[in-house]
């Protein structure tokens, strides 16, 4: 009887120190500052769900917590529990709204980091939305033991064949160089049950010309595929009919524009674009600002115009040195410098929480196009402005624009109510990049 009561007693005893070590592992994180900037229903308008909901590891909540992650955002919500019972999903979401988040966890959640070959595979279409992609997989999975590697073209290959064979588990690439690592030999992808394609619509265009068929000859039978995509043209369509078996399906793009941006345009001649942007660096309250040029030449023309007028000003485009593209994009993201002037290459999902000013120094010919340059701008539910330089060739395209995304873009006021882009004084200490912006 005696022992009974202290089997019974020590039972008690344990489950109390289990249920401290539950309440004790949060006590323990290293949080981030809290983001309390005004965030849209793009990102709050939820279920209510909470990650832990999810039976994630904890290591991994750790990781998601500690990334400064509170709650799921909608895609997220959606997506996540259905990826981790294993189907194929389809998913249209706001570039801004959290989808690295929403393919990222359940693909880190899947990995068995005791097994030393390749697990996952994520496809993007630039080296800088691989960078950046990369990063938050290794934010995530810091608890977990897991290897995550990036492979990108302008890289050194042999660098890449050596980190292979070191044994990862999850890569992120650009197309051409993970085939070229397949063609081979070097990444083998007999056990990569897990492929994601982020930014779908840009990997199955002409630029890639029928590269992800390739990829998904060299991957098992039995695999889930994850498909991300802001737009959805005839050729996802055709994909997803080719290679997705029973697609779950997300379409959460009521509208294209993200909630948090208003859009401005100002009818100018092409001579007075420099000066007008003098005149909206003067009066705006810009935190961080993208200027979009429709040519790599341009953008090294205004950037140089910008320095001339004594603004800090870096700049990138696609014929740039790799190495200068990372150390820009570094740069820019840790807030060295307010103003990035940029060819379209910089439209994909790059994600620099501090831009609340998008600036269209060209406006461009494409919906598309527009839809992502704008995007740059109220991330993750934030506020933003997006303000386009329209002389009278583009008049046009404008009301097109307008008409095909469903939008508003309105005639710019003398005074731009910083209430719509300009987070309020008690939020200017939420964000780390907002702390080290210098002049």
């Amino acid at each position: 009887m005696m022992t009974e009561t202290l089997n019974s007693n020590n039972h008690l005893s344990q489950k109390g120190e289990n249920k401290m070590d539950d309440m004790g592992w949060k006590a323990k994180l290293k949080l981030p500052p809290k983001d309390n900037r005004i965030k849209t229903s793009d990102v709050t308008d939820t279920r209510g769900n909470e990650f832990e909901e999810f039976c994630l590891k904890r290591e991994l909540l750790m990781g998601i917590f500690e990334k400064g992650w509170e709650k799921p955002s909608p895609i997220q919500e959606a997506a996540i529990p259905i990826a981790l019972v294993g189907k194929d999903i389809l998913a249209r979401a706001k570039n801004g709204t959290g989808k690295t988040g929403a393919y990222s966890i359940p693909v880190l959640e899947q990995i068995d980091p005791t097994k030393d070959y390749i697990q996952a595979l994520i496809i993007v279409p630039t080296r800088e939305l691989a960078l950046q992609t990369s990063q938050i997989c290794i934010e995530l999975a810091k608890h977990m033991h897991i290897r995550v590697m990036v492979t990108t073209g302008g890289t050194n290959l042999k660098d890449d064949i050596m980190r292979i064979y070191q044994k990862v588990q999850v890569i992120i690439a650009t197309p051409g160089r993970i085939l070229d690592l397949m063609d081979k030999e070097v990444a083998n992808m007999a056990n990569c049950r897990m492929l994601v394609l982020d930014e779908a619509d840009k990997l199955l265009s002409q630029d890639f010309k029928g590269m992800l068929d390739h990829v998904i000859m060299k991957l098992p039978k039995e695999r889930q595929i994850l498909l991300f995509s802001a737009t959805f043209p005839l050729s996802v369509k055709n994909f997803m009919e080719k290679h997705l078996r029973e697609p779950y399906e997300i379409n959460l793009m009521e509208e294209l524009t993200l909630k948090g941006v208003t859009q401005y345009y100002a009818f100018v001649q092409e001579r007075q674009k420099v000066h007008c942007l003098n005149t909206l660096f003067s009066k705006l309250q810009i935190n961080q600002s993208i200027i979009f040029c429709n040519s790599t030449q341009r953008v090294e023309l205004l950037a140089k115009k910008i320095t001339e007028l004594g603004y800090c000003c870096y700049y990138i485009h696609a014929k740039m040195q790799q190495a200068h593209r990372n150390r820009v994009f570094h740069d820019f993201r840790s807030g060295l410098c307010r103003n990035l002037v940029c060819s379209d290459l910089f439209t994909r999902g790059i994600d620099v929480q501090a831009v609340n000013v998008v600036i269209n120094f060209d406006f461009p010919k494409m919906a598309e196009t527009y839809l992502h340059r704008i995007g740059r701008s109220g991330r993750f539910g934030h506020l933003g402005i997006a303000i386009n330089l329209i002389t009278y060739e583009d008049r046009f395209d404008l009301h097109r624009i307008e008409k095909e995304l469903g939008t508003e873009i309105k005639p710019i006021p003398k005074v731009i109510d910083p209430a719509l882009y300009v987070p309020r004084p008690e939020d200017q200490n939420s964000t780390e990049e907002e702390q080290n912006i210098s002049k």
